[in-house]
């Protein structure tokens, strides 16, 4: 029983941390999905300025801030309150969003 016991306890907490890496996978490609729209639309419009944040993930929220020549946008989930990831303009199209 104490075998079957830690065994479970393991499994868990690895199912936990997987689902916590899922998490922070789908805030980073909803950052790299608004980066790629700013881009876009920079290139049409010429101005970041007009541009507001798309709808995120499952549980994904997107904020987007854009003035004439720079961005910056930010992602939290609601499974995971005190985390959060972000990325700006400048770090061109593969920028890895930061998260804390």
């Amino acid at each position: 029983m104490v075998i079957i016991g830690v065994l479970s306890t393991v499994a868990i907490v690895k199912f936990g941390d997987s689902k916590r890496r899922a998490y922070i996978a789908a805030m980073k490609s909803d950052l790299h999905n608004i980066g790629m729209i700013a881009e876009t639309k920079f290139v049409t419009e010429n101005t970041y300025a007009t541009m507001t944040a798309p709808r995120g993930s499952a549980g994904v929220t997107l904020e987007f801030s854009g003035t004439a020549t720079e961005w910056t946008a930010s992602a939290r989930h609601e499974a995971l309150p005190n985390f959060v990831c972000e990325i700006r303009s400048g770090g061109g199209a593969d920028a890895e969003p930061i998260c804390r």
